[in-house]
Order: C-alpha cells, then structure tokens, then sequence
C-alpha cells in the first residue's frame, strides 16, 4: 500500500473533505470526515504534510494537526482557485490544495497562535465600532443638516 505523504484538507463548518496522496502526489485515500472525527481521523496517520486554504478555522485547526505531529502549511486561497480542476467541489478543492503545496513559487501563511489571534480580534473589533462610529456620526451630520444645523466635519464637534 502507498504511504500517505500529504493531504488536502478542504475545510468546512461540519463536513471536511480530506484528499490523501503518496510520493508521486496520485490519490491513495478519499475521506469525508464530520467535525468529531477529524483529529481523530489524523492521529491515526503518520505524521505528514497537511494543506489547507488559510480561511476561518485554519489557525484552529493547524495548531490542533500540529500538535499530532504533522506540518502543516496554509496556503491563501488566490493561489488554489485557479488549480482546481473539473466542477468545484470540496474533493475537487482538496486536489488542488494538493497541488498548490508542490508549486514552488506559494507563499504560505504562518499559522497564528492563539494570542496573535486575539490581538488581531481585538484591533478588528475596535476598527469595527471607529466606522460605526464614524458613520453614525456622519448620519447625525446629515440628518441635522436638513433641519439648518450645520456642525463641522470630526467627532469632538459631535461631543460637545
């Protein structure tokens, strides 16, 4: 039987599509795993090289893969789009982030630990409430101008 070299990993909410391929990257295993079954479904394989497209999850999911001892490496998904072959589907995705991790020119994505994850959260949702705030403020500006109050562009003006 052909040993397992590297996987695709195809993420999803629930369901994830892994495509196993040996040395010569040909298809040895195809599996459609429920989120339960995943880490379990990887402690079980030799350590290898896992790919996945860096979207919501992957920083979660490429410390847990990690830790079981694989590497694993994820790749923006600008760079997987254009090698899926045939319809889109998650196997057909998972083929092609396959073959994303053998293109030489890739640049992956370092996956984040948890507390670079929170600093980034954190500055997301302070940068989230500054344009609510700036839009909401406009809004006011606007409203109040149709009744001749005009105020002067900026937040102090709408704090005082």
């Amino acid at each position: 039987m052909n040993t397992i070299v590297t996987i695709g990993l195809d993420l999803a909410k629930t369901v994830f599509h892994a495509v196993c391929c040996d040395q010569h990257n040909q298809i040895v295993k195809k599996k459609m795993l429920k989120r339960a079954q995943l880490l379990k479904f990887f402690s079980q394989l030799p350590p290898c090289l896992v790919g996945m497209e860096a979207c919501a999850g992957a920083h979660y999911w490429g410390r847990q893969l990690r830790a079981l001892g694989h590497q694993v490496k994820l790749i923006p998904p600008h760079f997987v789009t254009p090698l899926v072959q045939g319809n889109k589907n998650d196997f057909n995705d998972g083929l092609a982030i396959v073959e994303a991790l053998g293109r030489p020119k890739i640049h992956f994505v370092e996956i984040k630990t948890v507390d670079q994850q929170d600093m980034q959260a954190l500055y997301r949702m302070r940068q989230r409430c500054l344009k609510e705030r700036t839009g909401l403020c406009n809004q006011a500006r606007g409203l109040l101008a149709e009744y001749g109050i005009v105020l002067p562009q900026g937040i102090s003006s709408i704090r005082n």
